[in-house]
Formats: C-alpha cells, sequence, structure tokens
C-alpha cells in the first residue's frame, strides 16, 4: 500500500469494499491493519461472480443492478457528509472493480483516485526481470479473450502479461503454445500476498490456477542477455563467418512487410521480427524495420536473392535465429522462392524455414482503387531478368485473351523502359482502348499516388519500380462517386450469368 492510501483510510469514515458471496475481501485483508473499530464498513458483495443467474437482464443485467445498488449505498453516506474511502486491490482503475463506482459517482461528489501497484508491477518484481526495455511494446491482456485474439497479440508483442487466468487458463497457454511464446512465459500466483507463488507457464497445472494469477512474458531484451543471446555471438560482417549467434535451435523465418510500413506487418510478422537474433535483407526493405538492440541487421543489394537466401540459412544452421525479410508478400516474386531454392540443397535441408504471408502491393493497390481485382485475375512480372521477355509476351497474350484482369509487377525502371510500352501495345489487341489501367505508386508510403487512366493513354514514362499496373478485364468498370473520388471495379458476375 502506499503512503496516501494509509492516510485516506485513517481519515475515512467509512469503509467499503468488494467480495463475492463468501464475504472474503482482499482488498479488506490487505488494508486490515490500518481499520479502526469505528469504521462504518460497507461490504458490497456480488450477486454472482461466475456462476449462472436467473436475472431477467443475464449475467450483465445482474451486475449492473448491483453496481447500480453498491453506487446508491455510498452515496447515502456521501450525502451524510461522511467520506468514505473505497479499498481496491491492484490499481483502482486497472481491472478494478471500483472503476463502476467512479463511473456512477465521482461526477457528483468530490473525489480523488489514489494509485496503486498492480499485479502486473508485482509479478515483475517477483519474478526479477525487466517487463520492457529500451522501445520495446508491453501488452496486457485479460485471459478471457477469444483463443485466436490473444494468439495474435502475443505473436506480435514485445512483452506481454495475461490477466484474469483461473478457468481461462488451458486457452492462454494454447495460445501461448501457437504464438511461439510458451518457452518464454512465467506464472505467477498471488504475488506479494500469503500463498504466492511462481514458475514457468508450461510446468503449471491447469487445476491449480486461481483467478489471481498471471501469465508473464517478459522483455525480450533482458532474456536474450541473461541467456547469452542477441549480444553473445561474434562474427566477420563482410564474410558471414563467426561464432553465430544463436540461443539453440537456429531457423529461417521469411517475412513479408507488405508495401510499406508497420501498419501492413501482421502480428505474427511482428512477433517474428522481435524475436530474431539477425536481419536479412534489401536494405530498402530492412529500413522499414524498427532497430531493436541486439540485433543484428544484413542489408544488400535488390539482385543478390541467392547469396542473401544462403548467408541467411548458414546464420541459422549456426544456431541464429533470423528473419529474411521481404516487401509485399514474400511468396509473390520475392525472397521465399529463393530461401527455399537453396535450402532444398543438402547442406540445409536440416535447418527450419517458415514462411509468413504478408500484404502484396497488388492487393494494397486495389484496395485504394476499389475492387479493380475483384474477379478472376493474374499476376506477372514485366521484368525479364530472370526470364525471357518472349515468355512474358506469351503469358501476357494468353492471360488478355481469356479476359483476365491484370496485376503487372516490376513493369519498369531507368534501365529498361520499353516494357510498358510493349505490354500495352499488346494488350490493346485484346482490350478496349478505354479499359481502365490503376497506376498504384508508393501505397502506404509518403509518396502514395493512385490514379486511373485509359489503357489507350497508359505512358511507359509515368512508371517505374515502385509503380504497379492494375489492367481491367472487358466488364471492369469506373464510377464517379458524390464526394468526386473514383472506384474503380470489377463485377463478380460475367454477362452470362445470372447477376447476385
Amino acid at each position: 500500500m502506499t503512503v496516501r492510501a494509509v492516510q485516506v483510510i485513517a481519515d475515512a469514515d467509512v469503509i467499503a469494499y468488494h467480495s463475492a458471496r463468501h464475504g472474503r475481501s482482499i482488498a479488506r485483508s490487505i488494508a486490515a491493519e490500518h481499520l479502526r473499530a469505528d469504521h462504518i464498513e460497507e461490504a458490497l458483495v456480488y450477486p454472482v461472480t461466475t456462476e449462472g443467474t436467473d436475472h431477467p437482464g443475464g449475467y450483465r443485467g445482474a451486475l449492473e443492478e448491483f453496481y447500480t445498488d453498491a453506487a446508491a449505498r455510498l452515496a447515502a453516506h456521501l450525502d451524510a457528509g461522511r467520506t468514505v474511502a473505497v479499498l481496491a486491490e491492484g490499481d483502482p482503475l486497472f481491472y478494478g472493480s471500483y472503476m463502476h463506482m467512479h463511473k456512477r459517482l465521482a461526477d457528483r461528489y468530490p473525489t480523488e483516485v489514489v494509485p496503486g501497484v498492480t499485479s502486473v508491477s508485482a509479478a515483475a518484481a517477483r519474478l526479477g526481470t525487466p517487463l520492457a526495455e529500451a522501445e520495446e511494446v508491453l501488452t496486457i491482456l485479460p485471459g478471457t479473450l477469444p483463443e485466436e485474439e490473444l494468439t495474435a497479440r502475443l505473436a506480435g508483442t514485445d512483452a506481454a502479461v495475461v490477466m484474469k487466468l483461473g478457468r481461462t487458463f488451458p486457452t492462454v497457454r494454447r495460445a501461448m503454445e501457437r504464438s511461439g511464446r510458451l518457452a518464454d512465459a512465467h506464472y505467477v500466483e498471488r504475488a506479494t500476498m500469503s500463498g504466492e507463488r511462481t514458475g514457468r507457464l508450461a510446468d503449471t497445472d491447469p487445476e491449480s490456477v486461481p483467478y489471481f494469477s498471471v501469465a508473464v512474458l517478459p522483455s525480450r531484451l533482458s532474456d536474450a542477455v541473461r541467456s547469452g543471446g542477441a549480444d553473445g555471438g561474434e562474427r566477420d560482417r563482410a564474410t558471414g563467418t563467426g561464432t553465430g549467434t544463436g540461443t539453440g535451435t537456429g531457423e529461417v523465418v521469411v517475412v513479408g512487410t507488405g508495401p510499406a510500413g508497420p501498419l501492413w506487418l501482421t502480428p505474427e510478422t511482428r512477433g517474428a521480427l522481435a524475436a530474431a537474433d539477425e536481419l536479412v535483407g534489401y536494405t530498402t526493405y530492412l529500413d522499414r524495420v524498427p532497430v531493436r538492440h541486439g540485433q543484428r541487421r544484413h542489408g544488400s543489394d535488390n539482385r543478390v536473392e541467392s547469396e542473401r537466401a544462403e548467408f541467411a540459412l548458414e546464420l541459422a544452421r549456426r544456431g541464429a535465429r533470423v528473419a529474411v525479410v521481404s516487401g509485399g508478400d514474400p511468396g509473390v516474386f520475392a525472397m521465399a522462392t529463393a530461401v527455399l531454392e537453396v535450402a532444398a540443397q543438402d547442406t540445409y535441408r536440416d535447418v527450419p524455414v517458415r514462411v509468413l504471408p504478408g500484404v502484396t502491393a497488388a492487393n494494397a493497390a486495389a484496395a485504394r482503387a476499389g475492387a479493380p481485382l475483384g474477379h478472376d485475375y493474374a499476376a506477372l512480372s514485366l521484368s525479364d531478368r530472370l526470364k525471357p521477355w518472349e515468355v512474358i509476351e506469351r503469358r501476357l497474350h494468353a492471360a488478355a485473351a481469356a479476359d483476365l484482369a491484370l496485376a503487372l509487377y516490376n513493369p519498369g525502371s531507368r534501365s529498361r523502359g520499353w516494357q510498358v510500352g510493349k505490354a500495352r501495345e499488346l494488350l490493346l489487341e485484346h482490350r478496349a482502348p478505354d479499359t481502365p489501367v490503376v497506376l498504384a505508386r508508393d501505397v502506404g508510403g509518403p509518396e502514395e499516388s493512385v490514379r486511373t487512366v485509359r489503357l489507350a493513354d497508359l505512358d511507359p514514362a509515368e512508371v517505374d519500380m515502385r509503380t504497379i499496373l492494375l489492367i481491367g478485364s472487358s466488364q471492369t468498370r469506373t464510377t464517379r462517386r458524390a464526394d468526386d473520388t473514383e472506384w474503380v471495379w470489377t463485377p463478380r458476375h460475367y454477362p452470362d450469368a445470372p447477376s447476385t
């Protein structure tokens, strides 16, 4: 308890506290030595906790009625001129019962909220480990969330505390395991109180877990330093040789950053990037990933995919957790294929490799424009660096003849600008001149530009490597909205099929 809390209790006429129907109150037991015989005690006894109820409003209705009645009881004391102290374990406004009184009374009576030590802080103190360091993000989660939601949030954060265990413990444990965080998770029960217990979450018996317990994922940085991880190995940056930086079994995770920055990352990708010892990738894509203390970053040119993949697999073979960073989705004209191709060699067959999906440029651009890829479509790269132009030309003819909408990646650069003009000529053999073409450049970035032109008016000079082209089918339409925005969309039905 804080010194101020003791003073408030000493000055109060009425001491109020919540309890279940058994009448025992943790908040009262904490403050018991400071209570006087002349204190008026108001025990606010919940009508239900986790059991069912026959209240016409159900569980929520029963609690709402209880909070209203409890607030009225305290208001009667306040109207009589008495000072009321409401006891709350932890902090009053952090998942606390007091907040329901506060919302009903604070606008009518002078109110002071005295902050307290939360179970989050108490658990960290008992474990003797920092919760978060530097730019790490700490996430507080109720264990009552659905398992999928818990899994996503645990995968996407640096450190976490999951509250309200008890009956939710099996769900929380599964979420920890599915997110890859179970090995790092700690269990704390009744921190700083009698009956305190700590240990590894994975070793905790689900039948023994009470409501007043928490699961803790502490700072990754602290764990890495204690285990000799992130800063634990030496390596020659020029050759990639050395002792390695891994903390155990290495792996390669190929991740996509989406078309731009952090807003486009999935929770799973965030988690993989945070957990990595080494980041490998094209420098432009690496720059999108926040710098973390202890991680090593290996940037390289965009034209050395195989070398980059082999470098990453070699680091993993020596025990490092490696994230290969790709733009968009790693499996769409990106690094996943390069990594898997090298990983198929006998040298790296035992190195675990995972590929995590990302938001690809075609989907990001389509969403900005409306729904131009709302029906069947094909995705092609116009770059002839890795395949002959003759192959590209045949595929363009086939896709255009099939009346597919098209997403054209890598349309042009400073060293090759003729492909866009050739593609336009070829497509005009199959499409009307007024077919909508979306030019989307730097989607999600500071220089984002999305506009629509006619196929006949497509100017190759306005296209570069940061642009993706979305070519409509014969059915693609444009619509001018009341706010003067233009939507491009391809109907999901064809003329000879019934409209839905």
